[in-house]
C-alpha cells in the first residue's frame, strides 16, 4: 500500500507539539530500545571508576535493572585490570554511588534477566559484601528460584557465588550436583563444567566422579582445551576428590608447558601444589617452573608476593636461589602474618633448611598468633619444628596447652585423632584421663586411618615411658589392645576393596606392620576379584610397604595386568612392577607380564620422567629382566643429561637413593649382560659412600671371632671386604684346592680405610688371581630385613647380591638370622659346627 505523505506530515507535527507541551511526559514515555543503548555505550567507554559514578549519579533516576548490571560489570572489569597492589575494591564498595547501585539492584534483581542477575551477585562478593547482607540473600534466594531453568553458563558462575560464601555442602549446591548430573550427556561447555566440577566436588559419588572424568576426556578431545584456566579447575578436581589421574594430569600438564609464558606466581605455585598433592611428578614442568620462579625473584619485594615464591621455589631452588631466599625472608621475617609463617614453615621442612636464625624468627611470629591456629595446622607446626629440630620450652609448653584445650571439646574423630598425634610429637608427650577417655569415646566411630593414628601416638608414648620414665602405664597397654580389636574388627567388616584402599593408602607408622598386617592381607585376599585397572597400582603399592609376600595377590596382579593392559596409564608400571622387584618373586606368568609391561612402556619412554625410569630400570634388573630398549633410553649422555638436572631439584634424601639406583642399575648390567658394552661409571660416586665402611653389629663381631677359630687364625678371616664394582660383604675367606685356609699375606684391616683394588677390566673376576683350585668364600650375615614379613623368603636385593658376587667368583654362604638366634644354634660349640659344615660343606649354600 502506497504511504500517505499528508499523514506522516500531521503524525510528526502532533508529536514535535506533544514534546514542546510535555516534555517531562516525553522523557518518562520514551521507548527503552532508544535510550539505554547509549548510555551503555558510554559505560563501555568509560576508564576509571569516578566516570562509571558520574554516569550512575546523573542518569540514578531512569537507569534500566540491565544498565544497573552493565555498571557492576564495568566497575568489575575495571578492578580486574589492575595489580593487586593497585585494586581499591574498598574504596569503591564505599562509594555513595555504589550505594546508589545497591539500592537499584535491591528494587528490580527480579526484572534481571538470569545472567546479569548471577553476575550482579557475584560481582558484589568480589567487592566483600557480606553473605548475611540482605541483598546478597535475595539475590541467593532469587537464583535459587530461577535454578532449574539457567544454561550450564550461568550455572556454573551461580556455583561459584556459592563456594565463594562456603556453602560446598548446602543443599543447594546438592540441587545443583542433581542438575550437573541430569544434564551431563548434553553439556558441551568446557570452561563452564571445569567450574561446576570444581564447586561440587564435595557432594558427588565415586561414579559420579568417574563420569565427570570421562566427560571431561571427551570435551578435550572435541572442544578447544588449550585455556589454562580450564586445565587447572580440571587438576584442582582431581585434588578435591583425592584422584591421581594420569591420563588427564598429562593433558593438563601439556597446557601448562605450552603457555609457560602466561603463567604467572600464583599460577605456578597453584600447579606445584596440586602436583605435589597429586603425587605426579613432571620433570619439564618443574624444570620450566623453577627457570620462570627464579626470573620472578627480583620483581616481588612485597612480603605477601615474596612468602609465596618462597614456598613455590624454595623446596625445587639450587643452593645459590635458597641462600638468597632465605636471607630476604630473614628481613621479612618481622611483617609476616600466621598464614604466612605457617606456610613459610612448612616450605622450609621441604627445602630440609637447617639455617637456625630463620628458624628462629618463623618460630617467634608462629609463637605469636598460635591461639589463631586450627588443629591440622598445629600438626604441621610440630611436625615441621621436629623435622627441623627446633627447641624451644616456651613454644612447646603452650603449644600442647592449646592441643589439649582443643582435644576437650572436639566430638570429630578424625580431629582428635589429628591432636593426640600432635601432642605425641611435643616433649613430654603424657595425655591425662580427659585424653584417653576422648580417645576411647571416638573409637566405635574411626577408620583404619584414624586408628592408626593413635596407635602411632599410643605407641610413642609407650616408647617415651621406656626410655625416660622406665614406665609403662596399664592404661597405654588397654587403649592399645582396644585399637586392636577396632582395628580388627573394622578389617572382618570391609567389603569393598576401593574403600578398604582409601583407607590404607596413607598408612605411617609400627602398628599395621605388628599388629593388622596379617588380617589386612587376608582382607584383601578375600576381595582380590575387584582388583582391576584402575586400582592395581595402588594395591600393588601397599604391598611394596608390608614387606608381605602374598603370593595370592601378586598372581592376581600379574592377571589383571596382561589382561587390563590397554586401561593401565604407563606412569603407574613402576608401582606394579616394585613388589615383585622387593619381594623377589616370579609369578606363573613372569614372560608375558613383564613382556606386556615393556610393551606398554616402550612408546613413552621419551615422555617418562627421568627418575622414574631409573627406578623401572633397577626393579627389573632385581628380577634378572634386562630390556635392551629400556636401558639404551638410560644410558645415554642425554639422558643422564636431564637426569642431572632433575636431581637438582630433589630432596637430598631422594636424590642420594636416585644416584645410588643408577649405580646398582649400572652394576647390574655391567655383571649381568656384557654384551650391550654398557661401561661401568661409578667408582667416584662409590669412592665417596664408601669411607666408613668397617663397622659390624653384635651379631657380625660374634661370627667374625668365631670364624678365625674354625679357620685356624685371625690371618686366614677378612672382614668388611669391598670387592669390585663396590659390594661390601660382611667376611671373606680363601680355600685351597683341598678345602684348607689360605692365610692372607698381608692381613692389616684399618677400618673405614679402601682396599686397594687392581683389576685389569670391570668384568674381570677376582678369584682369577688365586691359586689353581683355590675359591674365595662371601660370608653374608642376614638380618630380618633381608626376608619377606611372613615367611623366611629372601627378598630382591639381597638375592641380586648374591647372584653378583657369584659373577665375581665368590662362593657365597649366606646366613640367615633365625638359623643363627635359633635354639639349636644355642651354645658356642653348636655355631661353631655350623659354622665348619657351611665353610667346608660342598656346594653349601643357602638356596
Amino acid at each position: 500500500m502506497q504511504k500517505n505523505p499528508f499523514f506522516l506530515d500531521s503524525l510528526v507535527t502532533n508529536m514535535l507539539r506533544l514534546r514542546a507541551i510535555c516534555p517531562f511526559s516525553w522523557r518518562a514515555f520514551q521507548f527503552r530500545p532508544f535510550t539505554c543503548e547509549p548510555l551503555i555505550i558510554q559505560m563501555n567507554k568509560c576508564t576509571d571508576e569516578e566516570k562509571i559514578f558520574d554516569l550512575i549519579e546523573r542518569n540514578k533516576a531512569m537507569l534500566s535493572e540491565r544498565q544497573v548490571g552493565c555498571a557492576f560489570n564495568i566497575l568489575w572489569q575495571l578492578q580486574q585490570q589492575k595489580t593487586s597492589v593497585l585494586k581499591n575494591v574498598e574504596y569503591v564498595r564505599d562509594h555513595p554511588q555504589f550505594r546508589t547501585l545497591y539500592n537499584l539492584t535491591a528494587n528490580k534483581f527480579k526484572l534481571m534477566n538470569d545472567d546479569t542477575l548471577v553476575k550482579v551477585l557475584y560481582i558484589t562478593q568480589q567487592f566483600a559484601i557480606e553473605a548475611h547482607d540482605p541483598l546478597v540473600e535475595a539475590l541467593v534466594t532469587e537464583a535459587w528460584r530461577r535454578l532449574e531453568r539457567f544454561d550450564v553458563n550461568v550455572l556454573s558462575v551461580f556455583s561459584s557465588c556459592l563456594a565463594n560464601q562456603h556453602l560446598y555442602f548446602s543443599p543447594l549446591m546438592g540441587k545443583i550436583a542433581d542438575i550437573v548430573h541430569k544434564n551431563l550427556e548434553t553439556i558441551q561447555d568446557l570452561r563452564s563444567l571445569s567450574v561446576l566440577m570444581v564447586n561440587i566436588s564435595s557432594l558427588i559419588s565415586r561414579y559420579f566422579q568417574e563420569q565427570l572424568v570421562n566427560k571431561i576426556e571427551l570435551l578435550f578431545d572435541t572442544t578447544d582445551s588449550s585455556e589454562v584456566d580450564i586445565a587447572r579447575r580440571t587438576v584442582q578436581f582431581l585434588q578435591n576428590v583425592k584422584y591421581s589421574y594420569p591420563p588427564l594430569l598429562e593433558r593438563c600438564n601439556k597446557i601448562f608447558l605450552s603457555n609457560a609464558n602466561h603463567l604467572d606466581l600464583d599460577s605456578i605455585s597453584e600447579i606445584l601444589s596440586l602436583y605435589q598433592f597429586l603425587q605426579f611428578h613432571n620433570f619439564e614442568f618443574v624444570t620450566m617452573a623453577k627457570k620462570r620462579l627464579i626470573e620472578m625473584i627480583p620483581l616481588f619485594d612485597h612480603t605477601a608476593s615474596f612468602v609465596k615464591l618462597f614456598v613455590a621455589l624454595g623446596p625445587i631452588a639450587g643452593p645459590k636461589e635458597k641462600k638468597r631466599l632465605k636471607s630476604t625472608m630473614l628481613l621479612m621475617s618481622e611483617e609476616l602474618t600466621s598464614q604466612q609463617a605457617l606456610a613459610v614453615l612448612g616450605a622450609m621442612e621441604e627445602m630440609e633448611s637447617r639455617n637456625s636464625h630463620l628458624i628462629k624468627k618463623i618460630a617467634s611470629v608462629l609463637h605469636k598468633h598460635l591461639d589463631t591456629y586450627k588443629p591440622i595446622e598445629l600438626l604441621k607446626i610440630t611436625q615441621a619444628l621436629n623435622f627441623l629440630h627446633f627447641q624451644s620450652k616456651e613454644l612447646f609448653v603452650k603449644l600442647r596447652e592449646l592441643l589439649l584445650s582443643y582435644l576437650k571439646i572436639s566430638v570429630i574423630p578424625s580431629e582428635i585423632s589429628i591432636l593426640v598425634r600432635a601432642v605425641s610429637m611435643i616433649p613430654s608427650p603424657h595425655l591425662d584421663e580427659v585424653g584417653i577417655s576422648r580417645i576411647e569415646a571416638v573409637l566405635p566411630q574411626c577408620d583404619l586411618n584414624d586408628l592408626n593414628g593413635f596407635a602411632t601416638s599410643v605407641l610413642r608414648w609407650i616408647h617415651y615411658g621406656h626410655l625416660h620414665l622406665d614406665i609403662i602405664t596399664g592404661k597405654q597397654l588397654k587403649l592399645l589392645q582396644k585399637l586392636d580389636h577396632y582395628g580388627h574388627q573394622r578389617l572382618q567388616q570391609s567389603n569393598n576393596l576401593d574403600l578398604l584402599w582409601e583407607e590404607l593408602k596413607s598408612f605411617k607408622g609400627e602398628w599395621l606392620p605388628e599388629s593388622l598386617l596379617e588380617e589386612t592381607i587376608i582382607t584383601i585376599q578375600r576381595l582380590m576379584e575387584e582388583i582391576n585397572y584402575k586400582n592395581v597400582a595402588g594395591i600393588a603399592s601397599f604391598i611394596s610397604r608390608t614387606n608381605y609376600l602374598s603370593t595370592l595377590l601378586l598372581d592376581r596382579i600379574a592377571s589383571v595386568v596382561i589382561q587390563q593392559i590397554e586401561k593401565i596409564h604407563p606412569f603407574v608400571i613402576l608401582a606394579i612392577i616394585f613388589p615383585f622387584s622387593i619381594l623377589n618373586y616370579d609369578p606363573p606368568q613372569r614372560d608375558e607380564f613383564f613382556a606386556t609391561c615393556m610393551r606398554h612402556l616402550n612408546s613413552n619412554l621419551g615422555v617418562l620422567d627421568p627418575l622414574m625410569l631409573v627406578f623401572l630400570g633397577f626393579s627389573f634388573a632385581t628380577l634378572e629382566y634386562f630390556p635392551e630398549d629400556l636401558l639404551k633410553a638410560i644410558f645415554n649422555i642425554k639422558f643422564l643429561a636431564r637426569l642431572d638436572s632433575q636431581l637438582e631439584i630433589l630432596p637430598s634424601s631422594l636424590n642420594t637413593r636416585a644416584q645410588f639406583r643408577l649405580m646398582e642399575l649400572n652394576r647390574a648390567v655391567c655383571l649381568e649382560c656384557p654384551e650391550f658394552q654398557i661401561p661401568w661409571f661409578h667408582d667416584r660416586f662409590c669412592q665417596q659412600y664408601n669411607k666408613d665402611i668397617g663397622s659390624m653389629n653384635g651379631a657380625q663381631q660374634q661370627i667374625y671371632k668365631m670364624l678365625a677359630e674354625v679357620l685356624g687364625g685371625i690371618n686366614c678371616v677378612k672382614a668388611s671386604v669391598l670387592t669390585p664394582y663396590y659390594y661390601t660383604i660382611d667376611f671373606e675367606c680363601i680355600l685351597d684346592k683341598r678345602k684348607k685356609p689360605l692365610p692372607y699375606g698381608n692381613h692389616n684391616i684399618t677400618w673405614g680405610q679402601l682396599p686397594e683394588m687392581h683389576w685389569k677390566s670391570n668384568t674381570q673376576i677376582v678369584g682369577s688371581r688365586l691359586p689353581p683350585g683355590a675359591e674365595r668364600i662371601a660370608l653374608e650375615f642376614l638380618d630380618s630385613k633381608a626376608f619377606c614379613k611372613n615367611i623366611p623368603h629372601i627378598k630382591g636385593k639381597s638375592a641380586m647380591k648374591k647372584r653378583h658376587l657369584e659373577i665375581l667368583g665368590y662362593h657365597v654362604i649366606q646366613i640367615p638370622h633365625f638359623e643363627w638366634n635359633s635354639m639349636a644354634l644355642s651354645t658356642k660349640d653348636a655355631r661353631m659346627d655350623y659354622l665348619r659344615e657351611r665353610i667346608f660343606r660342598e656346594g653349601c649354600h643357602l638356596k
